[in-house]
């Protein structure tokens, strides 16, 4: 069965990295940090502003981070934790875009907060499925 994510609910090779690309939100985070960049350059050329840019760089980087960390874990609990770390880096990085604004093109500040948001509502839905069982499950141990 597939969920709107894009991952099946048993996915052989779980915890690896080619399965893990499959997963809506990380495709998406992914995405964004190739921006951030662009952005924290841009935005740390402006002197009241230096110490933003690398933040920003490093709290995108982390959505995606957590997300595949998270995805590798056998345990519920655990890949719980690591989206909620993903989802608390996607809040800081919205943070210091909105901080930022006023050095970024409006369009390109509105792209990244629509991005955002999208990686939000991703992550709160597969925080919800873990805690309701319908996350992606380990497969059965092959028999000898």
């Amino acid at each position: 069965m597939s969920t709107s994510l894009g991952m099946s609910d048993t996915q052989e090779g779980a915890g690896t990295g080619a399965a893990v690309e499959r997963v809506g939100a990380y495709r998406l985070a992914l995405e964004l940090s190739e921006t951030a960049w662009e952005d924290g350059t841009r935005i740390a050329a402006e002197p009241l502003l230096a110490q933003i840019g690398p933040q920003l760089v490093r709290a995108v980087g982390s959505i995606a981070a957590n997300i595949a960390e998270g995805y590798a874990r056998l345990s519920r609990r655990d890949r719980i934790r690591f989206y909620e770390y993903a989802l608390g880096s996607a809040e800081e990085a919205r943070s210091w875009y909105v901080v930022a604004r006023r050095a970024l093109p409006s369009a390109d500040y509105e792209a990244r907060l629509a991005k955002l948001t999208s990686i939000r509502r991703l992550l709160l839905t597969m925080i919800r499925n873990e805690r309701s069982g319908e996350g992606w499950k380990a497969p059965a141990p092959r028999a000898p």
